[in-house]
């Protein structure tokens, strides 16, 4: 029943007279420094049809003025604000809050039930010498209103409505409208019909099942296959320091090591076994909250294989990318980009018995220089045309037949040449 203080005076004594509201930082605005009207019994509330005290107020530059729209006693029984009737803990729909802590709502709906319940409820929070919520959740919070919650206000919710005139193509103030000069929503939408009694019940609220929705679509974080990785990814740091991040994620395991990197505002927090690794990545992803900002949680990568090795065909294998080049072999010394068959490896044969690179090869040489391909056609006894080059380049060499090396350079063997067969034969 309404129960106006001009035209009813039935129960007044129940009627509701406080000093301050019960708002949410969003509802309160950005501005620390705000000016607020109290008007006593000044109008009834929404949910209990009982006059209580109204405040009223403007929450910030551009913004509309914002009013208590239920009474106290209604608020504390929900644990939501006066003003716009989200949780004050989470800021959530009481629709989720409930559905995610599986409460179950008694609230009377009856004009007369629900005033005696109110009148009773308003008795023990009298009682009450700290004042505290009835029915005030303990325990661990519940995984699904921490992934939903929301870290930071929305001072956009505060904007002034849209203006009508303007809509239609009347309005004549300009910019000193007090409203907002935008196309509207689209009128089948589910969020532009909403209902301040659904919302405080937890019943048809579009704004919850649309919250909901988004929770059953939220990406979960598998471990990786490979067990050997025990290290976490600790994103958006902040201001928060290597203190801070181990008193937080020590309770989920011993801790083997931790790598802070201020300048790019994350962690790794390397556990030594690899289930407390998976404990806290399940009890902190998309859920943690430290400082004010909601943490990024990710598996951290194996150090041990960072790509294909040469020799080794259980590495793993990529697949190549259109229009890329091929991936170019791993050599060791291969300071001149030099093909695989001129460098010399470990289980090659000595620097001595390789051909001449081509880019380094010197002009024609003799008959007596040849190639590994050439020594391995090459069937003794020596013919006479070697004969005859040896003979011809005694006269420009030694006794022996070994030409003369005037200069380093000119060493066959600096070239990677082989030598001579003579010599071999000795």
């Amino acid at each position: 029943m309404a129960m106006s203080k001009t035209t009813n005076t039935y129960n007044r004594q129940n009627w509701e007279d406080a000093d301050f509201p019960i708002l949410c930082q969003t509802c309160l605005g950005d501005n620390p420094y705000i000016r607020m009207t109290k008007e006593k019994y000044g109008k009834e509330c929404k949910i209990c049809a009982r006059p209580f005290t109204v405040f009223r107020w403007c929450p910030g530059a551009r913004m509309r003025f914002k009013k208590t729209e239920i009474c106290q006693t209604c608020s504390k029984l929900k644990n939501v604000c006066q003003t716009c009737l989200l949780d004050l803990e989470y800021g959530l729909p009481i629709q989720v809050r409930d559905s995610a802590l599986k409460m179950r709502d008694d609230l009377p709906k009856s004009d007369v039930n629900k005033e005696y319940y109110i009148q009773n409820m308003e008795r023990e929070l009298a009682r009450a010498e700290s004042g505290a919520v009835i029915g005030t959740r303990t325990g661990e919070p519940n995984d699904l209103l921490m992934r939903l919650a929301r870290t930071a206000p929305y001072y956009k919710r505060n904007r002034p409505h849209v203006c009508s005139f303007w809509v239609k193509g009347e309005c004549r103030r300009g910019e000193e409208c007090p409203y907002r000069h935008e196309k509207p929503t689209d009128p089948d939408d589910p969020l532009a019909d909403q209902n301040i009694k659904d919302r405080y019940y937890g019943i048809n609220d579009p704004v919850a099942d649309k919250l909901l929705k988004r929770a059953a679509a939220m990406p979960a974080l598998p471990p990786p296959e490979d067990k050997t990785i025990t290290t976490l990814y600790i994103g958006n740091l902040g201001t928060l320091n290597e203190q801070d991040i181990r008193d937080h994620f020590y309770q989920y395991g011993e801790i083997r090591s931790i790598s802070l990197v201020p300048k790019q505002q994350c962690a790794f927090v390397q556990y030594t076994t690899r289930s407390a690794a998976e404990n806290a990545a399940e009890k902190t992803f998309n859920k943690l909250i430290l400082g004010g900002r909601r943490l990024t949680i990710k598996w951290g990568r194996s150090q041990g294989r960072q790509g294909p090795t040469i020799g080794n065909p259980t590495a793993e294998l990529f697949e190549p990318v259109p229009g890329l080049p091929g991936t170019l072999p791993e050599l060791s010394n291969n300071f001149f980009n030099l093909e695989p068959g001129h460098i010399p490896l470990p289980n090659m044969p000595p620097p001595s018995s390789l051909m001449v690179p081509p880019m380094f090869a010197p002009p024609p040489m003799p008959p007596f220089f040849f190639t590994p391909t050439q020594a391995s056609a090459f069937v003794p006894p020596v013919s006479s045309s070697l004969s005859t080059a040896s003979s011809s380049t005694a006269s420009n060499g030694d006794v022996s037949g070994k030409p003369t090396v005037h200069y380093p350079s000119q060493d066959p063997s600096r070239l990677g040449a082989t030598q001579l067969l003579a010599d071999r034969q000795e």
